[in-house]
């Protein structure tokens, strides 16, 4: 089974017993920190990735870090250690968070531009992915030059790629097939 599909069914079941319990927002606040903290942290990663620790050690480890989550959060950790699973937990987390506001039928569409969006085209792309998707959506834009122009949405698992960068590898792609 690849990982995301794995990170998927954890992160479903872990929603399935947060519904249950009614502590869905409290445990979306824990998995927010843990995206926040393992993006910031590449030695964090490394610890969870290394097949050279062990377990119990990464256990003290995560509860040390994230000291203070919920019981049903620090049981997800304990689970994933137990599976051989915890270098998943970021994606784990990711998608509990997706889950989550599909379940409140909000969502988050990630728009990546060379330059910031003017307030005015924000609120259009904002207008169509809500009018698309029928959930309330927050857009969140990322800058990256090197797309050189045009956007990229995405929006839970999909993807819409229409920034130049990407028509230009099209087109090298295409030439260098046809010679």
């Amino acid at each position: 089974m690849n990982k995301s599909r794995a990170a998927a069914r954890y992160a479903k079941a872990i929603l399935d017993f947060a519904v249950d319990n009614k502590k869905t927002d409290v445990l979306e606040e824990d998995m927010r920190s843990i995206v926040a903290t393992m993006s910031t942290s590449s030695e964090l990663r490394e610890m969870l990735d290394s097949p050279v620790l062990k377990g119990e050690l990464k256990k003290k480890a995560l509860m040390a870090i994230f000291k203070g989550s919920h019981a049903i959060t620090e049981g997800l950790m304990d689970l994933l250690i137990q599976n051989r699973r915890i270098s998943l937990l970021n994606e784990v987390a990711l998608k509990y968070i997706i889950l989550n506001e599909e379940l409140k039928g909000e969502g988050v569409a990630f728009v990546t531009t060379a330059v910031p969006l003017s307030g005015e085209l924000e609120k259009k792309v904002l207008r169509k992915v809500s009018d698309i998707t029928g959930n309330k959506i927050i857009i969140k834009n990322e800058i990256d030059a090197s797309i050189v122009g045009g956007f990229i949405l995405r929006v839970g698992d999909l993807q819409y790629d229409a920034s130049i960068a990407n028509k230009l590898n099209t087109i090298k792609r295409e030439f260098t097939k046809s010679i």
